[in-house]
C-alpha cells in the first residue's frame, strides 16, 4: 500500500517544479563557489596550499544550514499544494488507503527529494574540485559525504513540522513564512552562547558537521523527527475536515 501511495505521489510531481527545487539550490552554492574561486583563483590557490579541498568544504558548510531549511519548508509546501490546489483531499481520502499511508507517503517523498539534492552536493562539490585542479589524492570522500548528509539528518525534525503544518493548512504562506524566518535566524542562533544553542533544533544541522558529539545531533534530529511524523499521522487520521 506503501509503494502504491508513494508511486502515486510521485506521478503528481510531474510537471510541477519540484525537481528544479531539487537541483537549484545544490547548484546554485556550487555556482556561488565556482564565481569565488574564478574570480579569485590565483590567491585562493596560493592561500589554501595543501589545504584546497577543506577550504572549499569551509566555505560551503556556512551556507548549508539555510539551505537545508528552505529545502525542508518549500518540498512539503509544494507537495502539499498539490492537493490543496486541486481540492483533492476529499477524493485521495476516499480511495481504500488508510491516512496514516498517505500522511507517511508524503514524508518519505519528502526525504527522498532532499536526499537526490543533497547528492546533487555532493556530486557537484567532487566535479568543482577537479574543475579547480585540485589533487585527486587528497580528496576527503568522508569530510564530504558529512558536509552533505549529516545536516540533512539533523534537518528532518523542522521537514515533519512542516509537513504537518503545510497539510493542515490551506494557506500556504504561513508555513512558508515560518520556514523562511527559521531559514535567516539559523544564521545568527548559532552565536547564542551556552547549552541554549545545543538545544535549539535550528543549530543542529550546523552542529552536526562543525561541533562536538556531531552523532547526538544527528541521532537526536532522526528521533525527534520519528515523533513529530507519529504525532502529524495521528492528528491527520482523527481530523474530519481537509
Amino acid at each position: 500500500m506503501m509503494h502504491k501511495a508513494l508511486s502515486a505521489d510521485f506521478l503528481k510531481i510531474r510537471g510541477k517544479g519540484l525537481w528544479l527545487l531539487i537541483f537549484s539550490g545544490p547548484v546554485g552554492l556550487i555556482a556561488m563557489q565556482a564565481l569565488n574561486y574564478g574570480l579569485r583563483y590565483d590567491y585562493l590557490m596560493q592561500k589554501y596550499t595543501g589545504r584546497r579541498w577543506e577550504a572549499l568544504l569551509a566555505d560551503i558548510q556556512m551556507f548549508v544550514p539555510i539551505s537545508l531549511f528552505l529545502g525542508v519548508t518549500l518540498i512539503p509546501s509544494l507537495l502539499s499544494h498539490i492537493e490543496h490546489s486541486t481540492n483533492a483531499w476529499k477524493q485521495l481520502l476516499a480511495l481504500p488507503i488508510s491516512r496514516g499511508t498517505v500522511f507517511r507517503s508524503k514524508f518519505a517523498l519528502s526525504i527522498i527529494l532532499l536526499t537526490a539534492s543533497c547528492t546533487v552536493l555532493a556530486v557537484g562539490i567532487v566535479l568543482l574540485g577537479f574543475s579547480l585542479r585540485f589533487e585527486l589524492g587528497d580528496m576527503p570522500v568522508g569530510q564530504i559525504l558529512k558536509l552533505c548528509f549529516l545536516p540533512f539528518f539533523a534537518s528532518l525534525p523542522a521537514m515533519a513540522l512542516f509537513l504537518w503544518l503545510c497539510i493542515n493548512m490551506k494557506n500556504q504562506a504561513i508555513p512558508i513564512t515560518l520556514g523562511v524566518l527559521i531559514a535567516i535566524s539559523s544564521v545568527f542562533t548559532g552565536f547564542i552562547p551556552g547549552t541554549l544553542s545545543k538545544i535549539l533544533p535550528v543549530n543542529w544541522p550546523m552542529l552536526s558537521i562543525a561541533g562536538p558529539k556531531q552523532e547526538l545531533f544527528v541521532g537526536t534530529g532522526f528521533l525527534l523527527s520519528m515523533a513529530i511524523c507519529l504525532l502529524g499521522t495521528f492528528h491527520f487520521i482523527r481530523k474530519d475536515v481537509i
